[in-house]
């Protein structure tokens, strides 16, 4: 680790929830001048750090909490509702902190999980550009003359990378009795000769995720920290499910700290519709009855994340199929849900509030450019192809990381 911090423990369920909450008045008090002004919450991720929020799902026998599917959605909602641009950082920490308790060995688990629990990010390299498609990787593991493996490819998009300690990097490697290579993950250094992180994101939102462009030249990487990804979608899996579970309470989150934002502006700054005969904007009747429809798509959103957590708990480290299959089917029913009450909570709030709420020194039009944004991570119409296909004939969703 870089800088590790001091003041770290070990948080169960109920402490890492309340950490969350008192964390977020304070990641959204200056979440519109960060976005603003393109700012690294690197102050907002020490402060995240030092509560001990990092370690939460390390496993109890490597010394963390262990928490569960519920806890980190929950939190993650929490922080997504003060500001999604640091929710996006942690989404990739606890993602492939995931992958490593499954498919980890021994050495580095114990390696990263210290790291962690001392307060250490892990960030991801995981997207490419000119592929045929998302998953055509160019990114290649080969066997490192002197032992090991030296990774070599050029990733995009790679959320929380200028933040990180350690960066899961995404790469094919040649596998014995196999026709094709196939995916692999490699836990690298930050700091690691050969890598080299850009800071180069231009998106409209997530301004301040730090998803740069990571380069590695012939990186090496011990035999140990390279994972066999592929094996994970071999059999039955809530791999891809809690990931996307992450993916959703960002949603979910920003889609709740939108229409609060409304509500406030509304009560405090916007005036009424010369028609209502209304002295306050807050009392004209359409405007509650917008509000009210709102509320039920955030309930909605917000409901179906719950139950989506509680189908990847429940399913555990070794569901069967059908368990598998009703956990990926109930997280594509929450990230539909969470995606489409994030977009449009996020610009009805210039409906409800009025043109005040256009100026653009308020920075309002946040909420929607990172709604707007982090919901093209994964298609919701493949996600509503999935729930058609198991609601009429039963089939189950495919295995992989997006289900």
């Amino acid at each position: 680790m870089s800088e590790p911090t001091t003041a770290v423990r070990a948080l169960d369920p109920a402490g890492a929830l309340a950490a969350a909450a008192d964390l977020a008045p304070s990641l959204a008090e200056r979440a519109g001048e960060r976005d603003a002004r393109r700012t690294p919450p690197r102050a907002e991720l020490a402060a995240i750090a030092a509560t001990g929020l990092l370690g939460i799902a390390v496993p109890t026998e490597d010394g963390g909490a262990g928490a569960g599917a519920r806890t980190v959605a929950e939190v993650l909602r929490r922080i997504g509702a003060a500001d999604l641009s640091i929710a996006q950082v942690l989404q990739p920490h606890f993602a492939f902190l995931n992958a490593l308790r499954l498919r980890g060995g021994p050495e580095v688990r114990r390696r990263v999980h210290a790291d962690v629990l001392a307060g250490a990010l892990v960030a991801n390299a995981q997207a490419e550009r000119g592929g045929a498609h998302s998953h055509d990787r160019r990114a290649r593991l080969a066997p490192a003359p002197s032992g090991g493996w030296v990774v070599t490819g050029t990733k995009y998009y790679a959320t929380g990378s200028l933040f990180a300690d350690w960066i899961a990097v995404a790469a094919d490697a040649e596998v014995p009795g196999e026709d094709v290579p196939r995916a692999h993950l490699a836990f690298v250094p930050a700091g690691a000769p050969g890598l080299r992180v850009v800071d180069d994101w231009a998106g409209m939102g997530q301004r301040t995720t730090g998803s740069g462009t990571v380069h590695l030249d012939a990186v090496e990487v011990a035999d140990a920290f390279v994972l066999p990804q592929y094996l994970t979608f071999r059999s039955p899996t809530v791999y891809g499910a809690y990931a996307q579970l992450l993916h959703a309470a960002i949603d979910v989150g920003l889609a709740r700290g939108a229409l609060d934002a409304a509500a406030a502006f509304v009560r405090t700054r916007s005036r009424p519709w010369f028609e209502s005969g209304c002295a306050q904007a807050a009392d004209d009747p359409l405007t509650v009855q917008r509000f009210g429809e709102l509320e039920v798509a955030v309930r909605g959103a917000e409901a179906l994340l719950a139950a989506g957590a509680g189908r990847v708990e429940d399913a555990g480290d070794t569901p069967d199929a059908d368990t598998a299959a009703e956990a990926s089917i109930a997280v594509a029913a929450a990230k539909v849900a969470g995606g489409a009450a994030a977009v449009d909570t996020a610009g009805a709030l210039f409906e409800v509030a009025g043109t005040r709420a256009a100026d653009d020194g308020l920075n309002l039009h946040r909420y929607w450019r990172d709604a707007r944004t982090h919901t093209l991570h994964d298609p919701a119409r493949w996600k509503v192809q999935h729930l058609g296909r198991y609601s009429l004939t039963g089939q189950h969703p495919p295995r992989h990381a997006q289900i």
